[in-house]
């Protein structure tokens, strides 16, 4: 039987070793909700949120419950402007990412 690791765990190890990895999920996460696929674009911020600040810092700079936080970024969540523009903008610090790095498709 072949070892395996879960997904999430892959996707965590990459982003917290590869600065690359991680601005180009940002980027992809950005650009997919512009072009109209928030869907897409909440799960990939739900991964990059679980490997970088984590669910209760973002909970905390929203002021609402990190199990909020988490649905919001579920295929089926529905975050406000608000909370998803603090998201985004939590990651950009927490990811070192200037304004002039940020390149939407």
């Amino acid at each position: 039987m072949a070892l395996t690791r879960d997904f999430k765990d892959t996707v965590v190890c990459r982003v917290q070793n590869d600065p690359a990895f991680a601005l180009a999920l940002y980027d992809e996460a950005a650009s997919l909700f512009f072009q109209g696929e928030p869907e897409a674009a909440r799960l990939i911020l739900r991964d990059l949120v679980n490997a970088t600040v984590g669910f209760n810092r973002i909970a905390q700079l929203v002021q609402i419950q990190d199990k909020s936080v988490q649905r919001m970024l579920s295929k089926d969540g529905n975050p406000t402007m608000n909370n998803l523009s603090t998201i985004f903008g939590v990651l950009r610090q927490e990811l070192n990412i200037s304004k002039l790095e940020i390149t939407v498709q």
